[in-house]
C-alpha cells in the first residue's frame, strides 16, 4: 500500500469528488482527515465507510481566513502530521456581468476568491511547511478547465481557479528542492452536487456532449489521478496542470 502511514487532508470530502478521493486514498493505506462545512452527517458518513484508519473529521469554513488557518494545525495536532494536502472544495455562484447587481458581484468576488483561492494558499503555506519538516509531501490543487476557457456566467469562478494553476506552479517551484511536490487537476463536467442541476437539466445533453465520449466524469475517475499524483511515482510531474475533462477542451 503505497500510502500506508501517510495523513492526507481533503477539503471538500464529504461529498462528490472529495468523498472519491478519501476513498481512494484510504485503500492505499492513507489515514484521512475529512473535512467538512455545513455536512457533517456525510462527513462522519464518509469517514466510517473509509478502507484502514484511523480516521477523522475536521470542520472548518473556508471563506473565513481564521477556520482556514487552524485546520492545519488541528489535524496535526489530533494525526501527527499533513503528508497529503488536497485542496478540493470550491464554490461556485452565477454573477453574469450585465445582469448582476454591484453588491452582489463584489461579495461573490469577495467570497469566491476566499474559498477557491486565498484558502487553498493559506492551507499550503501551512501544509508545506509541516512536509518540509518531515521530509516532503504532496499539494494537489483541484481546478477546472474553466481556467482556461473562461467562465461567461461565473467570472470569479474562472479566474480563481486560474489563479489556483498559477499558485500550483510556483509552489512547484519553490518546493522541488525540499521534496514537497505541487500539482493542478483542471477536470470538466463532473456527475457531483454541483454538476447534476446542470448535466441533467433542460441543457443537459449539450452539456455531457461537450465530451466525445458523450457524458460528464464519474467522480471516482478523478480520484484515481488524485491517487497517482499522491504516490511517490508522480515526482517528475510537479508543476504539471493535468487536464481531466473528457477532450471537452483542448489546449496547445
Amino acid at each position: 500500500m503505497e500510502l500506508s502511514g501517510k495523513v492526507a487532508l481533503i477539503t471538500g470530502a464529504s461529498r462528490g469528488i472529495g468523498r472519491a478521493i478519501a476513498h481512494a486514498l484510504a485503500r492505499e493505506g492513507a489515514r484521512i482527515a475529512v473535512h467538512y462545512h455545513a455536512h457533517a452527517e456525510a462527513a462522519a458518513s464518509v469517514q466510517e465507510a473509509l478502507a484502514g484508519g484511523p480516521h477523522q473529521t475536521f470542520r472548518a469554513d473556508l471563506s473565513d481566513r481564521s477556520a482556514s488557518m487552524g485546520l492545519v494545525s488541528a489535524v496535526v495536532r489530533t494525526m501527527g502530521s499533513v503528508d497529503i494536502l488536497v485542496n478540493n472544495a470550491g464554490i461556485f455562484e452565477l454573477h453574469p456581468v450585465l445582469t448582476t447587481d454591484l453588491t452582489t458581484w463584489s461579495d461573490t468576488w469577495l467570497r469566491t476568491m476566499e474559498v477557491n483561492l486565498s484558502s487553498p494558499a493559506l492551507l499550503s503555506f501551512l501544509a508545506a511547511r509541516e512536509m518540509v519538516a518531515r521530509g516532503g509531501g504532496s499539494i494537489i490543487n483541484i481546478s477546472s478547465r474553466g481556467a482556461f476557457r473562461g467562465e461567461p456566467d461565473a467570472p470569479a469562478y474562472g479566474a480563481t481557479k486560474a489563479g489556483l494553476n498559477a499558485l500550483s506552479q510556483s509552489l512547484a517551484k519553490a518546493l522541488a528542492p525540499h521534496g514537497v511536490y505541487v500539482f493542478a487537476l483542471a477536470p470538466g463536467w463532473v456527475e457531483t452536487d454541483m454538476g447534476r442541476p446542470y448535466l441533467h437539466g433542460e441543457d443537459g445533453e449539450a452539456f455531457r456532449n461537450q465530451s466525445p465520449l458523450g457524458r460528464a466524469a464519474e467522480p471516482e475517475e478523478i480520484a484515481r489521478v488524485v491517487l497517482f499524483l499522491a504516490s511517490p511515482r508522480s515526482a517528475y510531474l510537479t508543476g504539471s496542470i493535468l487536464d481531466v475533462n473528457g477532450a471537452s477542451y483542448l489546449r496547445t
